[in-house]
């Protein structure tokens, strides 16, 4: 169990009964009220923000001192495609590349429901796309994000195998949304102790991705329905008491069956995209660090 104090959780908490009191929060206050979620994340320090235009697509450069100027972390937020921003998690983005010594590249996608897909996975691949026409090697990029974006970590490489791109070196995808379909048990074993998400919560984000309508299937919206093969490494982080943890280890045994090296990290107690507590808490530095270490080697580093 945690050993310090769980910002997450606390603010998890303060979100929810928000949420209690007024049910049918539109969303434009949803929105505002996530916008709080970097007040968890410590700054990184020595860490430069730069937007930009990345071929269409508003975008943030983190960049750390003396990071490599020519390896590259595509960082995909989440926020279950629906809120959330390259503002909310540029911290988080700049303490992973300080920690592998690289540079981020943190694109804000279009969100639905002014935009359901395919138009957020467009824009990380258009992101992409943009890094190598400016001249960075697809084995000196990874990507990586949480949530919705660790998902988009998974189906944006699908998209740029089927579509004949190189892919990139490696993926790090953490508390991955990879099954909208909500199938794992740990929907319902981990819903008192995960204080985000839950199984209507996820319907409720399905149904604005895709309409009602919509194929929760897709495997450009549920990575666990589709075929793996060829996929560059994979390292994903999940908590034991997240309702997505079978989402993880439902995707790393696929990759495994599919022939892709993947490791699977599970930490204990821990709530929904932990890491956000980077620089504040020892479990999210401790988790950050991991993904530095295993990312830097598939870099070239």
């Amino acid at each position: 169990m945690p050993t310090s104090p769980d910002v997450v959780k606390s603010l998890y908490e303060r979100w929810d009964a928000a949420f209690a009191a007024e049910p049918e929060m539109p969303l434009d206050r949803w929105r505002a009220m996530i916008e709080e979620w970097p007040q968890v994340t410590a700054e990184p320090g020595g860490t430069d923000y730069v937007e930009v235009d990345a071929g269409g697509v508003p975008a943030m450069w983190i960049t750390p001192k003396g990071a490599a100027e020519d390896r590259v972390i595509l960082s995909i937020h989440g926020g279950g495609f629906v809120v959330g921003s390259m503002y909310t998690h540029r911290k988080l983005f700049g303490h992973i590349a300080k920690a592998a010594g690289v540079r981020a590249l943190a694109p804000d996608y279009r969100r639905p429901p002014e935009h359901p897909h395919p138009a957020p996975l467009e824009d990380v691949l258009s992101t992409y796309m943009w890094l190598l026409d400016g001249g960075i090697e697809p084995s000196h990029v990874a990507f990586t994000g949480d949530s919705a974006g660790g998902a988009m970590v998974v189906t944006a490489m699908l998209l740029a195998r089927d579509r004949g791109l190189r892919l990139p070196a490696a993926g790090m995808p953490f508390s991955a949304w990879f099954d909208l379909t909500g199938s794992g048990e740990s929907q319902q074993a981990n819903a008192d102790t995960d204080k985000l998400l839950n199984k209507a919560f996820g319907d409720q984000l399905a149904d604005i991705l895709l309409g009602e309508s919509g194929d929760r299937r897709d495997p450009y919206v549920s990575a666990l329905y589709a075929d793996l093969a060829g996929l560059p490494p994979l390292y994903l982080q999940v908590s034991d008491a997240e309702t997505l943890l079978d989402d993880s280890r439902a995707l790393a045994e696929q990759a495994r069956i599919a022939g892709v090296e993947v490791r699977l990290d599970v930490f204990p107690g821990q709530q929904h995209t932990f890491q956000m507590s980077a620089g504040r808490t020892p479990e999210a530095d401790d988790a950050i660090q991991r993904l530095a270490d295993w990312v830097r080697p598939h870099l070239g580093l």
